[in-house]
C-alpha cells in the first residue's frame, strides 16, 4: 500500500471513530497515526481449525440470493490528540468484495487492502455473517500468534443462533447471540486484566447469584507490554431482565399519576425492590473481598482520601460557580473522613455503581458493568476502595430518579414533595437492605464513623454530577445542587425545635 493510499484508510478509520456513539473522545482533535491488523479471525479455515459458517440468507430474500461470506480481522487504531495524549481503540471489521446495501449504516470506507485487494469494508459487529466468527472461535477455544479465545467450562454454546447488535450503549459494543449469550466488545483498549473480565471470572467460579455467568474472553498479546489486550468477553444473556433505572422511573410515574396516595400505598411502590437490591449489592461486595486481597485504611490513607475529594472540589468550582457558596461546607463533609478511628477495610468495588447497572431477573437482582469509570485509567479503576463509595453511588441514582422524572412534569410544590418522599422512601429501603446482610455493620446499623464516610462519598459524587450537568445538560443541573445544598446543612437543633413549639 502506498503512503498515500496508507493515509487515506488512517483517515476513514478516524472520520468513522469520531462520529461513533462508543468514542469517548468526543471533541478533541484527533487523528489515527497507526493501525495494528490481527491475523484474520477466518484463515484458520485453511488449517482446518474453524469450519467456515454458511453465509445465511437475510430474513425475506430468496433462498438462492445468497449473501457474500465476509474476511474478517480486528484491527487496532492508535489515535492521538492535539495534545499529544494517546489511545487505542479496537475496530473489529468485516472486508467484502462488493458493496453490501444491508450495512451501508455500517461502512467504514472503501480501499485495497494488501491481503485482500479492493474492500468494501464494514464494522463487522453491526453483520451476523461476520460475528458468527467469534462464536465459533469461542466454541473451539480458538489460539494463534495474534489471538487466544479462553473459556469457561459448564456452558455449551448456541452456533446456530443469529446476532443482534445493541444500539444504546455509550462506551463499548455489545451482540447478543439469539436468547443464549451476550458479548461485550471493548472498543478503548489498554494492557492489562479488564476488571469487568477479571471479576466475572472470580464471581463465576465462586456461583454468585447476582452476576451473568462468564463464558469466556478473548486477549491479544500488547505490543510493549507483558499484559495482555483483552478485547472483549463473552456472558450470559439475560433476555427477560429489565433494566433498574427503567423500573425506578416507572414507579416514580406511577406515584406522580396518583393524586393523593404516598410512595407506599401506590401500586408501583419500589421499596422492596430498593431493599432486594441492598441485600443484592452487600453479598457482592462480601463475595469481592473473598475473592480479591484486602486493606485497610489508616489516618494517612483517610486524609489522602479527604485531599483528593477537596482537590476535585476545587476543580469542580471552577466550572460551576454554584458550588463556590457552599465550599466550606462541602469541605467540612471531606475534612471529617480524617477524623475517623475505626480501621477502614478497602477492597475490590465496582466503582461506578447506579441503577442502570443493575438488572431484575425472575431470580432477583443483577449487577453488570464491574468496567469501573471507563475516562479512568485502568490502574485507578482496579484500585481497592471503600464499599461505601458503591453505596453513595447508588443513593445518588435513587436521587437522580425521582428528579429526574420530576423535571419532565409540571412544575409544583406536591411534585418536589412527591419526588423528595420517593428519593427518600428507596434510599432507606436500599441501605437498610445493605445492613441486614452486610458483614461490615452492626445489626442496629452504621456506625458514626461509616456515616461520616458515606456522607462523604455522597458529597463527592454529587460534586461530580454537578459538573457533568453543566457540560451536558445544564437543565438537569438543580438535581446535584440540591442534594448539596441538603448533605451539606447543618442538622436540625432538638432544642431549638422545642422551644418553637
Amino acid at each position: 500500500m502506498t503512503a498515500a493510499a496508507d493515509a487515506a484508510v488512517l483517515g476513514a478509520l478516524a472520520d468513522y471513530i469520531a462520529t461513533a456513539r462508543w468514542f469517548g473522545g468526543k471533541g478533541r482533535q484527533m487523528s489515527v497515526t497507526h493501525v495494528r491488523r490481527l491475523a484474520w479471525l477466518n484463515a484458520a479455515t485453511s488449517a482446518g481449525v474453524l469450519e467456515a459458517p454458511t453465509a445465511q440468507d437475510e430474513p425475506g430474500s430468496p433462498a438462492e440470493q445468497r449473501v457474500e461470506s465476509p474476511r474478517v480481522r480486528i484491527e487496532l487504531a492508535t489515535l492521538e490528540y492535539d495534545d499529544g495524549t494517546t489511545e487505542l481503540y479496537q475496530l473489529p471489521l468485516a472486508y467484502y468484495r462488493s458493496p453490501q446495501e444491508r450495512l451501508e449504516h455500517a461502512l467504514v470506507g472503501q480501499w485495497t487492502d494488501e491481503d485482500f485487494g479492493e474492500a468494501f469494508v464494514y464494522d463487522a459487529l453491526h453483520d451476523r455473517n461476520a460475528t458468527i466468527w467469534w462464536l465459533r472461535a469461542f466454541e473451539v477455544e480458538h489460539h494463534d500468534t495474534d489471538l487466544w479465545f479462553h473459556r469457561l467450562e459448564g456452558h455449551e454454546l448456541d452456533l446456530d443462533t443469529r446476532s443482534t447488535l445493541f444500539s444504546g450503549e455509550q462506551s463499548n459494543s455489545s451482540v447478543a447471540f439469539g436468547d443464549d449469550s451476550l458479548m461485550k466488545v471493548f472498543r478503548k483498549v489498554t494492557p492489562g486484566r479488564n476488571p469487568d473480565i477479571e471479576i466475572h471470572d472470580a464471581l463465576t467460579r465462586s456461583h454468585s447469584e447476582h452476576i451473568a455467568a462468564l463464558y469466556g474472553w478473548l486477549e491479544a498479546p500488547a505490543h510493549g507490554s507483558d499484559e495482555p489486550l483483552q478485547l472483549a468477553m463473552l456472558q450470559q444473556f439475560l433476555r427477560t431482565a429489565s433494566d433498574g433505572w427503567d423500573l425506578a422511573l416507572a414507579s416514580v410515574r406511577d406515584l406522580f399519576a396518583e393524586a393523593d396516595l404516598h410512595a407506599d400505598e401506590v401500586g408501583g411502590d419500589f421499596a422492596a425492590e430498593a431493599h432486594r437490591l441492598g441485600v443484592a449489592t452487600a453479598e457482592v461486595h462480601d463475595a469481592l473481598a473473598a475473592e480479591f486481597p484486602t486493606a485497610t485504611w489508616g489516618p494517612a490513607e483517610l486524609s489522602d482520601l479527604a485531599e483528593a475529594m477537596k482537590r476535585r472540589l476545587d476543580e469542580a468550582a471552577a466550572v460551576v460557580p454554584d458550588l463556590a457558596e457552599r465550599r466550606d461546607a462541602l469541605r467540612s463533609a471531606f475534612d471529617a473522613v480524617t477524623s475517623v478511628t475505626e480501621p477502614v477495610v478497602v477492597q475490590r468495588i465496582h466503582a461506578d455503581f447506579h441503577l442502570g447497572q443493575t438488572l431484575r431477573t425472575v431470580r432477583g437482582w443483577k449487577i453488570v458493568d464491574f468496567e469501573g469509570e471507563p475516562a479512568k485509567p485502568l490502574s485507578e479503576r482496579v484500585r481497592p476502595d471503600s464499599a461505601w463509595r458503591d453505596v453513595a453511588g447508588m443513593l445518588r441514582s435513587f436521587d437522580y430518579a425521582a428528579h429526574a422524572v420530576e423535571a419532565d412534569v409540571e412544575e409544583g410544590a406536591q411534585i418536589a414533595y412527591r419526588a423528595a418522599e420517593w428519593a427518600e422512601r428507596n434510599r432507606t429501603a436500599f441501605l437498610e437492605g445493605y445492613v441486614e446482610a452486610s458483614g461490615r455493620t452492626p445489626d442496629d446499623g452504621l456506625t458514626a464513623d461509616q456515616r461520616v464516610l458515606l456522607r462523604a462519598y455522597e458529597v463527592d459524587k454529587a460534586v461530580y454530577e454537578a459538573v457533568y450537568e453543566a457540560r451536558n445538560r445544564p437543565t438537569w443541573i438543580t438535581i446535584p445542587l440540591s442534594a448539596i445544598a441538603r448533605l451539606t446543612e447543618p442538622p436540625a437543633d432538638p432544642s431549638a425545635q422545642e422551644a418553637s413549639n
